[in-house]
């Protein structure tokens, strides 16, 4: 089974944005040897402790730092961008990286309200479906049309749908494209929409059966009390996003309950559920458990750790727990 990175190029507290930026090339070159066959960053705006705003920008920076791994948007929110731009910006970096390049496409607006205003995003009509097949036909081999994309037509840089909802389900099963659930933070539908996706799923040029991909949170370190520590950090992220507060990354802390109170911790818990958190035995077992229980092709793992080496780490003793042949069976 393939094991793959979602990277949001996180700015812990304390630290800065350029510093961040360095910790994701230093993470993706790490994870090109430990075997990961995609590394993804996602736009999200208006978050100082996330530095992946610009996101084709630092695909091209993590391609550019890498040699073979596939890099690519995990995802490009579509609403806030016009077709023919993604298709240039994504047709540029796939003529730059030949066939390492990934366009996962998402229809949230990666922001509040004021984020879609100075974004300039008009929400009168939702055309994402649309814009998603204008997409794809640019960076087709096209055809006589007035507008085309260059560069970008003919390099057919792989088209991903990702979702939290039932809708992003039908829409990949009805493009025939590879589907990325956004378990890691929003899973309440996860069993529908896998459901929906394998029962729904129309053959494309694309792809010719359905193709799954698991996002889940992985916090691993040599003993579970300390993964359960570093774990803090993302609880802590979550709790200020749910309160109107977000920030750069907090460090974690001892006592999480006290923080945050037990409240606000079920609910932050109940977001993050498919996560596996503890030690190399622990992360085994549970990632042995979210797989069986799934079954999807690929898995895509994330984690919020405030120390990159810790983080580093952490996704050193996932490699290994994915490399075990027993939990691949």
């Amino acid at each position: 089974m393939q094991y793959s990175i979602l990277d949001l190029a996180p700015v812990p507290e304390g630290s800065t944005t350029r510093a961040a930026i360095a910790n994701t090339v230093k993470l993706a070159q790490r994870a090109e040897d430990l075997g990961y066959h995609r590394y993804w960053l996602a736009e999200h705006h208006n978050m100082a402790g996330i530095a992946s705003a610009a996101t084709s920008v630092l695909i091209g920076h993590v391609a550019g730092a890498t040699k073979t791994m596939r890099v690519g948007a995990g995802g490009i929110m579509l609403p806030n961008h016009a077709p023919l731009a993604i298709a240039e910006q994504f047709g540029t970096l796939a003529t730059l990286y030949p066939d390492r390049i990934d366009l996962g496409l998402g229809r949230a607006p990666g922001g509040d309200g004021h984020v879609m205003r100075a974004m300039r995003v008009d929400r009168r009509g939702d055309t994402f479906p649309q814009d998603v097949v204008e997409l794809m036909n640019y960076l087709g081999d096209g055809d006589d049309g007035p507008v085309q994309a260059h560069p970008g037509r003919g390099t057919h840089v792989p088209v991903w749908m990702l979702g939290s909802s039932l809708f992003g389900a039908q829409l990949a099963a009805y493009l025939g494209l590879p589907y990325a659930f956004a378990s890691h933070f929003a899973p309440d539908a996860l069993e529908d929409a896998i459901a929906t996706y394998r029962g729904t799923f129309r053959p494309s040029a694309q792809l010719d059966r359905p193709y799954f991909m698991l996002a889940a949170n992985v916090i691993a370190a040599d003993t579970d009390a300390e993964a359960a520590y570093l774990r803090t950090s993302v609880q802590q992220a979550f709790a200020n996003l749910r309160s109107g507060k977000p920030g750069k990354l907090p460090a974690p802390v001892d006592d999480i309950d006290g923080l945050i109170g037990a409240g606000m911790r079920t609910a932050v818990d109940h977001a993050l559920r498919i996560t596996a958190t503890g030690s190399p035995a622990t992360v085994r077992r549970q990632m042995s458990d979210l797989i069986a229980r799934y079954q999807p092709d690929e898995v895509l793992l994330t984690g919020q750790i405030h120390d990159p080496d810790a983080r580093i780490r952490s996704f050193e003793i996932a490699a290994e727990v994915m490399l075990d042949k027993a939990l691949a069976a």
